[in-house]
């Protein structure tokens, strides 16, 4: 499998289930994506769990479903707490297939 690509089950992303490698200078791990159903609208769309170093699955992050404001698009975000990792999902390069998205990492955002 391809590095920072996250494969869902289905296209439907909101409902799917995903699996995925996130890789970076500093770190390199494979993640397991579930819905989260909550009633909370500030609560993920999406739990992110990966394996701690003895083998254990531990939620890790989350998948926020957003809108762009400008243009009322749809897109989700993926963030990985213990690393301050922060990206968008999008389409992956080359793929027709929308249950593949692409890992499109950014930054921190400044304080102002």
């Amino acid at each position: 499998m391809n590095t920072n690509v996250i494969k869902f089950h289905n296209d439907n992303i909101e409902t799917s289930k995903g699996t995925g490698s996130i890789s970076t200078l500093t770190f390199d791990i494979d993640v397991t994506i579930e819905p989260n159903n909550s009633d909370n609208p500030m609560a993920p769309s999406h739990r992110v769990f990966a394996r701690s170093p003895r083998g254990k699955l531990v939620e890790c992050g989350g998948v926020w479903k957003k809108e762009n404001k400008e243009t009322g698009a749809e897109y989700f975000t993926l963030t990985i707490r213990d690393y301050n990792f922060n990206a968008n999902l999008g389409k992956a390069a080359g793929q027709d297939d929308d249950s593949v998205q692409a890992v499109i990492p950014w930054g921190p955002r400044e304080a102002a």
